[in-house]
């Protein structure tokens, strides 16, 4: 979950003809992302709320969870910001269980946080979160067709950084940022579109 920061010139590059773009399913081997709606809160009010899936989440995501803290969150804050062409939001399913819903994530149009997820506890340690992200991050640069994405980490956050090796970023500064639990040294992670299509094409040999 992010806010919108100042959007730097790099990010505006993207074409303002993407703002209206629906957003569409996508699939990996093993995951379906479906967009994000309204009736969708009621599954994640039930997983969402656990101290190991929030506690390197932005300190905006308010702790103890009120018991309607996902449906007010849809309904005033994501499905808004997707309706401005500001954000790109999913649910993550299996493939072998499409009605149930594990996790989210999201793309934001912004300078320094562009990609933000949670997954379930049940489902954690899979690499399903890996697939989810690849789906995503593809869908920025070959869809958006934005040039950089740039994702912050707490550096205590060992699952969510061991994510972003595994697609190739880099960690380009370093600074504190608070957190559910706290305030931590983070670090801002960021890939570009060219690093991207060569991470693609050594990978699977190219689209």
């Amino acid at each position: 979950m992010s806010s919108e920061e100042n959007l730097c010139p790099k990010t505006r590059l993207a074409s303002r003809g993407d703002r209206k773009l629906v957003t569409p399913s996508l699939e990996t081997p093993r995951l379906i992302l479906r967009p994000l709606e309204l009736a969708d809160a009621e599954q994640a009010q039930v997983l969402f709320p656990q101290w190991e899936i929030v506690r390197y989440l932005r300190n905006v995501v308010p702790w103890p969870y009120p018991t309607d803290g996902a449906h007010r969150y849809y309904r005033d804050v994501a499905l808004p910001a997707v309706e401005r062409g500001d954000e790109w939001a999913w649910t993550i399913r299996l493939k072998s269980n499409p009605d149930k819903l594990i996790g989210a994530i999201s793309l934001f149009r912004s300078e320094t946080d562009n990609r933000g997820f949670w997954l379930g506890q049940p489902w954690h340690r899979q690499g399903l979160m890996t697939e989810a992200c690849d789906a995503v991050t593809d869908y920025w640069f070959e869809r958006l067709k934005f040039p950089v994405l740039r994702v912050p980490k707490a550096v205590a956050n060992t699952g969510s950084r061991r994510i972003s090796k595994k697609q190739g970023m880099r960690v380009i500064s370093v600074e504190d940022r608070d957190y559910v639990s706290g305030r931590f040294p983070s670090e801002i992670w960021e890939i570009t579109v060219d690093e991207w299509r060569a991470r693609q094409q050594s990978q699977f040999g190219g689209r």
